[in-house]
């Protein structure tokens, strides 16, 4: 089969069709690797000893394990090696995720930092993609303008361009020249024109189309004339973000990314603001949960509705059946990643999980949440 490429959980990949396809058994063994990483200005001279080490005991684990064929054996080292070659350190982020099973093998690259971990099972471990995915809170840009429109994949930090249903849409036209229209003030009438009216109907079906593959909060952006047109021809635009700003249809990602910041962190202050106001609420409606250990029980049995999480909160706990406890890293039974657990268990039982800025949730020890009942 053919791999995908070194990916990012910011881009489309992480779509719920992906993450279908990730969990679905697999012929034993399914190998999920998993290592904390370091972006460049932070310091990585570690990273590259500690994937070697976390492969080499894959390999051990593959070596001592009866129940894996001598065949199986061969052709699961050589997907790891395979995924090995295509790690790029030098553009490292916060963990790293190397799946590999007979026959195939896949590479993710996260915004949040993983434990370190192998595990041989029949599925892949997907939970801190989940989380990372959650996290990064990924929404689409759709750069309008006249003559051409572009779709980006946002993140926390940037935006890429991406080129899932058919985007970037450009027309042709002889003569035709936005960019001088717009100099020379006759932009209005560009707008009013038959052919723009049918391209950008073009672009919203394109859209609406991705919006239905992957729903993500949308963004638009282009001159006021070319928002209120797309506007009028389609659906997508009436419930995005509208961003008026000029001259972004041949833009590169930078000057996407500048103009969508302010934006983002209005967004962002006021989903804050939201989602404190609902915890509150909850407390007096006595539907509040707070800490590991309340939140974990509930996300287990499924009540948890909103879940709320400071960005930087980490823990590592054992599970001794009633309660969770604080452990050590390397502890027998530790579990460094339980944070990204309950996340994963929210999102299966149909919870909205939000990410909020550390300190945000005052008293609560990084995480709270709302319950249904």
């Amino acid at each position: 089969m053919v791999n995908p490429p070194y990916r990012r959980v910011m881009e489309h990949a992480l779509s719920p069709v992906t993450l279908a396809e990730l969990r679905r058994p697999r012929p034993y063994p399914a190998v999920s690797v998993l290592t904390p990483t370091h972006r460049r200005e932070r310091g990585s001279g570690q990273d590259p000893v500690r994937l070697r080490n976390a492969l080499t005991e894959a390999r051990r684990r593959l070596e001592s394990d009866p129940a894996v064929t001598r065949e199986r054996r061969a052709d699961v080292v050589a997907q790891l090696d395979r995924a090995l070659a295509e790690v790029d350190l030098t553009h490292a982020e916060d963990g790293l995720v190397i799946f590999a099973a007979p026959g195939e093998h896949q590479v993710w690259s996260l915004a949040r930092t993983v434990p370190e971990r192998v595990v041989l099972s029949d599925t892949f471990l997907t939970r801190n993609l989940v989380a990372a995915h959650t996290a990064e809170r990924p929404y689409w840009v759709l750069s309008v303008a006249a003559d051409r429109v572009t779709l980006w994949s946002g993140g926390p930090d940037r935006v890429v361009e991406d080129h899932w249903g058919g985007f970037p849409l450009e027309r042709r036209r002889e003569n035709f020249d936005a960019e001088r229209q717009m100099q020379i003030g006759d932009l209005p009438s560009t707008f009013r024109d038959e052919g723009t009216r049918q391209f950008l109907r073009e672009a919203d079906t394109a859209m609406s189309t991705v919006l239905r593959e992957q729903p993500r909060p949308l963004y638009v952006m282009g001159e006021q004339a070319a928002l209120s047109l797309l506007d009028e021809v389609g659906s997508v635009a009436k419930s995005a973000v509208h961003v008026p700003h000029g001259g972004l249809g041949h833009a590169g990602p930078d000057a996407v990314w500048q103009a969508l910041r302010p934006v983002l962190a209005e967004e962002s202050r006021k989903d804050t603001t939201a989602v404190v106001e609902e915890l509150t609420s909850a407390r007096g409606h006595r539907t509040y949960a707070a800490g590991l250990d309340e939140l974990w029980q509930s996300a287990r049995e499924g009540r948890v509705r909103l879940l709320a999480v400071e960005e930087d909160f980490r823990a590592t706990v054992r599970d001794v059946g009633e309660h969770l406890v604080p452990a050590e890293p390397g502890d027998l039974d530790a579990r460094d990643d339980i944070v990204d657990e309950i996340v994963e268990q929210c999102l299966e039982t149909g919870a909205e999980v939000h990410f909020v800025p550390d300190g945000a949730l005052g008293d609560a020890d990084g995480i709270a949440g709302v319950l249904r009942y």
